[in-house]
């Protein structure tokens, strides 16, 4: 079982519903049994069916399987991934899919012990994590046996992704391998003019005013790759709450710097920032609410962000137009 799954139970979970979802998944896998995804492909359309946790390995997964997969997203767009619970419907999603694809990193904390039965069982199951380097992970300021789960917002370190996703997709369907490392390569392209786009528009920036104040610490891969302190009312998880000591430190630290924004994000609910807001006021200094980020999830077709990329790019741009 992946390090960071053996916490599960430490944390605030529901450990009956947790059995018995394990119990019954086990038992759903006892009387389908074990088939590859290339016998299931057979009786199906021909395409892997494959299952993804949150909205960027949607993306991601998607853009790489291209015509050869179906990929479906449990969690969909302003869902948040760290207090998401797996329902009966999604254990059967994931039992009838071909491959499932998570992030790791404790990322789907309340989910660990279904990827283990998964894996227990010989199924495929692809595990973002594992497609990295360890010198890349950052670890959680609190508690160093824990790193950081946010890794999408480092351009370079989700390239690393994309290419362990193919790598695993030509490994479970060889026949396609040559179309999902030739998707991987087109991709690979668009995500380093990403990096790029991303790069410059930080440069807008002078570097003293390049500090970002968010709901929970999801942006700390950002700030490393791109140059900016980075600090989250919440910790890595928003399992975890932000004491009026955290409010009132961070408030302090906002007035002494005179930072000029401070953003909400789309899968937090808004109170705290608004919060800190009220005590940044308190302490004699005016910020404002920059406008909303993507962190936990990507933008949904409405606001034309349903993408990493321009997801990302709607990032960027918010932070950047606030900050100046």
């Amino acid at each position: 079982m992946n390090f960071y799954y053996k916490k599960l139970f430490k944390r605030k979970t529901p450990i009956l519903a947790v059995t018995m979802l394990v119990f019954a998944f086990g038992l759903l896998g006892s009387l389908t049994g074990c088939s590859s995804a290339a016998q299931t492909k057979e009786s199906g359309n021909g395409k892997l069916k494959v299952v993804t946790t949150t909205t960027m390995l949607y993306d991601l997964t998607s853009i790489i399987g291209g015509e050869y997969t179906e990929v479906t997203a449990l969690m969909g767009p302003g869902v948040d991934p760290h207090l998401y619970q797996a329902s009966a419907g999604d254990v059967t999603k994931m039992q009838e899919a071909d491959v499932v694809v998570y992030n790791g990193l404790h990322l789907e904390g309340k989910m660990g012990d279904i990827f283990a039965t998964l894996t227990e069982q010989g199924r495929d199951v692809i595990c973002a994590e594992e497609g990295i380097t360890e010198a890349a992970f950052l670890a959680d300021e609190s508690n160093p046996d824990i790193y950081d789960p946010h890794i999408w917002f480092d351009v370079s370190i989700w390239m690393e992704v994309a290419q362990h996703i193919s790598e695993r997709l030509s490994e479970i369907d060889p026949e396609n391998a040559g179309a999902y490392q030739e998707n991987l390569k087109e991709y690979q392209s668009e995500l380093e003019e990403l990096n790029e786009y991303i790069a410059g528009r930080v440069e807008e920036l002078p570097e003293e005013q390049r500090v970002l104040i968010t709901a929970h610490d999801a942006f700390r891969y950002f700030g490393a790759a791109y140059g900016f302190e980075v600090k989250g009312l919440q910790g890595i998880s928003t399992d975890a709450e932000a004491g009026t000591a955290d409010v009132s430190a961070l408030a302090e630290f906002i007035a002494e710097k005179r930072i000029k924004a401070i953003f909400v994000e789309s899968s937090v609910p808004p109170k705290n920032i608004k919060a800190l807001q009220a005590a940044v006021e308190a302490n004699g200094f005016d910020v404002e609410i920059g406008g909303e980020l993507y962190s936990d999830s990507l933008g949904d077709e409405v606001s034309g962000n349903d993408t990493y990329i321009l997801t990302c790019k709607a990032n960027i741009d918010t932070i950047v137009e606030a900050l100046k």
